[in-house]
């Protein structure tokens, strides 16, 4: 079963060891391989306005790939 992408909006983003990330501002599709690549942890707005929005955009993403559970909140690994 999938989940729509406005499903992920909001919802609570916390490590496997109980730390709490932020909530889903922002959702990054890869549309060459259409899947989600990031969840963003802040408006893409607000990082484009950054000096430094590389480091931000590193600081703020959280990659899908460590995605482990969906639910009220989402769970991710730890890094």
């Amino acid at each position: 079963m999938g989940i729509y992408l406005s499903e992920l909006y909001g919802k609570k983003i916390i490590t496997n060891t109980g730390s709490i990330l932020g909530d889903v501002k922002e959702v990054v599709v890869d549309l060459e391989a259409g899947e989600v690549a990031h969840l963003l942890l802040t408006k893409l707005e607000n990082l484009s306005k950054s000096p430094d929005a590389r480091m931000e955009l590193s600081k703020n993403r959280v990659l899908y790939t460590r995605v482990k559970n969906i639910a009220e909140t989402i769970i991710v690994s730890s890094k």
